[in-house]
C-alpha cells in the first residue's frame, strides 16, 4: 500500500509504500505512525489519527 510522506532530505511530499504500523510512547499516551521506505532506502515516518491507525491492514 502506498501513501502520502514529507520527505525531509527532499523538502517535498512523496508516495512511498507503506512497510509498518508502529507506536511511540509510553501505555496510555501513545502516538501512532505508519513507517514508509523511499526507492533509495531511506525511512520515512507519519503519524496519524489512531481510528486511522486501526482501519489499516499492514
Amino acid at each position: 500500500m502506498k501513501d502520502t510522506f514529507y520527505d525531509v532530505k527532499l523538502r517535498k511530499k512523496v508516495e512511498a509504500e507503506v512497510v509498518e504500523k508502529v507506536t511511540y510512547g509510553e501505555p496510555g499516551k501513545e502516538r501512532y505512525a505508519l513507517r514508509g521506505k523511499t526507492d533509495d532506502g531511506r525511512n520515512l515516518t507519519k503519524f496519524v489519527k489512531k481510528a486511522d491507525w486501526d482501519a489499516l491492514s499492514i
